[in-house]
């Protein structure tokens, strides 16, 4: 199977889940299927999928392997997501100067 690319892995929910968890810092697969609550062998094989795409990284500690957040693709999601994120920002500021110029609701009492 051919390596999957970032925005690929991560429209999948649960390996953005695992990212949102990984956010917290380095952690052992255990607490990651723990806090996602599906199986041990679910959870690598998400890791698989991310660690071959290149957004998490992991080291063995003893018997354990630890995962955590490699930001560098992330960079390109980011940049790609960029003009999108103008495109809302304004519309947010259109929203706002409207609820700004609306007349205030009197007070019920």
């Amino acid at each position: 199977m051919a390596t999957q690319n970032a925005f690929e892995v991560v429209a999948e929910p649960t390996r953005r889940r695992i990212l949102d968890l990984l956010l917290a810092g380095e952690q052992p697969v255990g607490d990651l299927v723990t806090d996602l609550a599906i199986s041990q062998p679910g959870v690598s094989r998400h890791l698989r999928v991310l660690r071959d795409a290149g957004l998490v990284t992991s080291r063995t500690d003893a018997q354990r392997r630890l995962y955590s957040i490699n930001p560098g693709p992330l960079a390109e999601l980011d940049a790609w997501l960029a003009p999108y994120r103008r495109l809302w920002a304004g519309r947010l500021d259109l929203l706002a100067a409207h609820l700004d110029d609306m007349p205030d609701e009197p007070d019920e009492g």
